[in-house]
């Protein structure tokens, strides 16, 4: 199965999902994170803004900023994300391709090895951590910029594939949370 075969077989799987059950899923998987050992370390976040068919993971952004936790969303300039601090619902706009993007200040890049955790979305994963994306190559361009970080992937089950298939461009993620 080629990259555009898997996309239409992971949207195919999720429209037969309800709004509730997606929901229900990313609660599940949000308290999964939010009991992990590694989620309880400090330090500089890279989170997104969910669009309605990822994992929800604006839970995870309100525990993150109530704890005093610095949160990062990417935001689309161009070929590249941009990471600019989250600075709660109100800062949010429309973006690229309809995703919610914050207005915060900008994080420069020379600080991205003080980022400690970036969780990432996709269209599928492997368990050996290779990703398919949307098709623009935002985050395998951004992954290779985060090597302090601890970069995981998260999905619903469903989202899970045996093999993703891959180029020389594609850049893995260490873990895959479902």
């Amino acid at each position: 199965m080629n990259k555009q075969e898997l996309r239409s077989l992971i949207r195919a799987q999720k429209k037969q999902h309800t709004a509730a059950q997606l929901a229900a899923m990313s609660q599940e998987i949000c308290s999964k994170v939010l009991s992990s050992a590694w989620w309880q370390e400090e330090g500089t976040l890279l989170l997104y803004y969910p669009l309605a068919d990822e994992v929800d993971v604006r839970r995870l952004i309100l525990d993150a900023t109530q704890r005093g936790r610095q949160v990062l969303l990417p935001v689309c300039k161009g070929e590249e994300l941009e990471l600019h601090l989250y600075e709660g619902e109100a800062s949010l706009s429309p973006g690229a391709f309809g995703i919610m993007e914050p207005a915060g200040t900008l994080f420069p890049e020379e600080h991205y090895p003080g980022i400690q955790l970036a969780l990432i979305p996709g269209m599928a994963f492997d368990m050996a951590g290779h990703r398919l994306g949307r098709g623009r190559g935002y985050y395998d361009r951004l992954l290779p910029k985060l090597s302090c970080a601890k970069t995981k992937g998260i999905c619903f089950p469903f989202q899970i594939v045996e093999q993703v298939p891959t180029d020389a461009l594609d850049v893995a993620v260490q873990e895959v949370i479902l």
